[in-house]
């Protein structure tokens, strides 16, 4: 597999990639068994929607109104709504616990030189609260998030405000992202991209293409190998 050459900074989507979305329902027990799992899906299926729908409307609002709106569609459409279940699982995905590979495949790529960082929809609360409850207090350089933009991924504005914090060209950049649509218009920005598949996803059709295709993050540091700081 060929690796990726004059690359700088790694930079990683939040959801889904850093940290599993799964685990705020996981660890509500007031859920029941066989609802579990359709609640999780139809809960980010709308979340995202409505990052999409709002950027194209115009109507912003910050990443944890979206999922808190996203929550009650979820919890109304399985019959679920209470207000201590909603608030409960609020809090949880605030909490959200990181894949297991996470920590060591970031300490690997800082010991190679490259600087990393988180750039998300999230609201800077919220990815706070993610990282240090993931225990990866430390690992960033850059926690970067969208709403310093008033708009969501995948508009273009949100890759722009990486270059102008980090300071680099993007294709000094390896993006990587679990979701397709990010890492495809990652791709088309300009970013070098490695996208981690971990849900199986058949390609987008979509400008851009990721430079690799991987299923774990463990898999990243071999593509990269150590930072050229030119």
């Amino acid at each position: 597999m060929k690796m990726l050459k004059g690359i700088r900074a790694c930079v990683f989507d939040a959801y889904g990639t850093i940290f599993d979305f799964a685990t705020a329902t996981a660890r509500c027990p007031d859920i029941p068994d066989d609802k579990r799992a359709a609640l999780t899906a139809l809960w980010r299926d709308k979340q995202l929607q409505y990052t999409w729908l709002r950027s194209l409307q115009g109507c912003h609002a910050d990443f944890e109104q979206v999922t808190a709106d996203a929550l009650d569609f979820a919890l109304e459409s399985f019959s679920l709504e209470n207000p201590a279940l909603r608030e409960r699982l609020l809090a949880l995905y605030r909490t959200l616990q990181a894949f297991p590979e996470v920590a060591d495949t970031l300490r690997q790529l800082r010991e190679a030189g490259f600087a990393t960082a988180i750039l998300s929809n999230g609201t800077p609360l919220m990815l706070q609260s993610a990282v240090r409850a993931s225990g990866l207090e430390g690992l960033f350089d850059a926690v970067l998030s969208a709403e310093a933009v008033q708009v969501f991924k995948t508009h273009p504005r949100v890759y722009e405000y990486a270059l102008q914090q980090l300071g680099l060209k993007a294709e000094q950049i390896s993006f990587q992202s679990s979701n397709g649509w990010d890492a495809y218009a990652a791709s088309a920005f300009g970013m070098r991209v490695i996208w981690c598949n971990r849900y199986d996803q058949r390609p987008e059709r979509l400008p851009g293409a990721p430079d690799h295709v991987i299923r774990s993050l463990s898999e990243l540091p071999r593509l990269l190998g150590r930072c050229d700081a030119g």
